[in-house]
């Protein structure tokens, strides 16, 4: 795989360099919430500016479904973008058309443009081979080489992550040559011991990485509403808690081959518990209650590890010397529902290994909650993509980057 840096050693002055980045951050309303997927572009973005590329930005945004939708416009982020380089950032109001060429053809040496986001084309998600191509065609006719940093987008088979690298030369940015560094540390190059806390709502979406881990890791740690299929397979009574009765078996089978490979799987002690959900917008008081995890009442539901879960957990992470956490451990966006999450995160803090934040909720649980990135290994910026990897999955973005 090419990286940017043998790119810039070739020289890019007056070239238009197609950088598909990640920017697809949280808006509310017109506001970025958290912009740390637009920071982390902004190394290779800057290289190539300084160097005198025409730099093109480009990502999506959301889930529009194929067309132009206001709500989802790159246009914050292009702004945001401009802000942390210290330079304005034209931007096109479309993608392929008139409003992109013409940005295009007006960049300067050293200047970036933003393109609208890649999803308001159908082509770009398209399952059609044909299709996607076509729309790959149109962003190729923008730029002289690609550069791939969009580092959460690299699962996805999309036209402008997969099809587009093929045809241009290609390099790999910054970001996802960090990225990738960092998941070799997890997989090839492990020190140890090495523990795994995996939280978030569904177990269905973790069944693959548990399945690997359990032949890598040394203690997997559970929280989260994926918590409660685990203790339901237990035997025992979760309430109304979130559960997927039908992943019961495969969360048995994964149960038994941790005890038989020695591998320790750590459960909730503890929960908080409440018989409605947290209200979210106004966050008005929860006054949840904390119950032994194998006593939640048949019309309450589990929404936090308790405060006996929170001490074993930081226990197990004491001595890690590699730390992966991907979910977090309850509803950590209301405040009596995120000293689970907290406390994990502290704990990774505080353990003495390298550490590393999964991406996802787990990343923006790490900046609302407001701990110093800084003091993570590393924070990464795409949850599945990081999830895959661990599989040990192809990732189409990383496979075209290679050829």
């Amino acid at each position: 795989m090419k990286t940017i840096d043998e790119l810039l050693s070739e020289g890019v002055t007056g070239k238009r360099v197609f950088v598909r980045a990640d920017l697809n951050v949280p808006l509310d309303g017109t506001t970025i919430t958290d912009d740390g997927r637009i920071r982390a572009v902004v190394p290779t973005v800057k290289a190539l500016a300084d160097a005198g590329a025409r730099v093109i930005v480009a990502s999506h945004l959301g889930r529009p479904k194929g067309a132009p939708d206001p709500a989802f416009s790159l246009a914050p982020a292009a702004a945001r973008l401009g802000e942390l380089l210290g330079a304005e950032v034209a931007f096109a109001e479309d993608t392929v058309g008139t409003a992109a060429e013409s940005t295009v053809a007006g960049l300067a040496d050293g200047r970036v443009a933003v393109i609208e986001n890649l999803r308001f084309n159908a082509g770009e998600t398209s399952k059609d081979d044909a299709e996607r191509a076509a729309f790959a065609d149109k962003l190729a006719a923008l730029a002289d080489v690609y550069v791939g940093d969009g580092f959460g987008a690299v699962h996805r088979k999309h036209a402008s992550v997969y099809d587009l690298p093929k045809k241009l030369p290609h390099y790999a940015g910054y970001l996802i040559a960090t990225e990738i560094g960092v998941l070799k540390k997890l997989t090839d190059d492990v020190r140890r011991p090495y523990v795994v806390a995996l939280g978030g709502a569904k177990v269905s979406d973790k069944l693959a990485v548990i399945d690997q881990l359990l032949g890598k890791a040394d203690r997997l740690l559970i929280g989260g509403g994926m918590a409660y299929t685990f203790l339901k397979a237990k035997g025992y009574e979760v309430g109304i808690s979130l559960l997927q009765e039908d992943q019961i078996p495969a969360v048995e089978e994964y149960m038994e081959r941790a005890e038989k490979n020695g591998v320790e799987l750590v459960l909730p002690v503890d929960v908080l518990v409440s018989s409605e959900f947290p209200d979210l917008k106004t966050k008005a008081p929860a006054h949840p209650t904390t119950v032994a995890a194998d006593a939640i009442p048949a019309d309450q539901e589990g929404l936090d590890i308790g405060p006996e879960t929170r001490k074993l957990y930081a226990s197990k992470l004491a001595d890690a010397a590699t730390v992966f956490w991907n979910g977090p451990m309850g509803v950590f966006e209301h405040p009596d529902y995120a000293e689970g999450t907290k406390a994990v995160a502290q704990a990774l803090v505080d353990a003495p290994g390298f550490t590393v934040v999964g991406g996802g909720d787990s990343a923006a649980a790490v900046r609302t909650l407001g701990f110093d990135e800084n003091a993570f290994g590393h924070i990464s910026t795409g949850g599945g993509a990081s999830l895959e990897y661990l599989e040990g999955k192809t990732l189409p973005g990383l496979a075209a980057l290679e050829d």
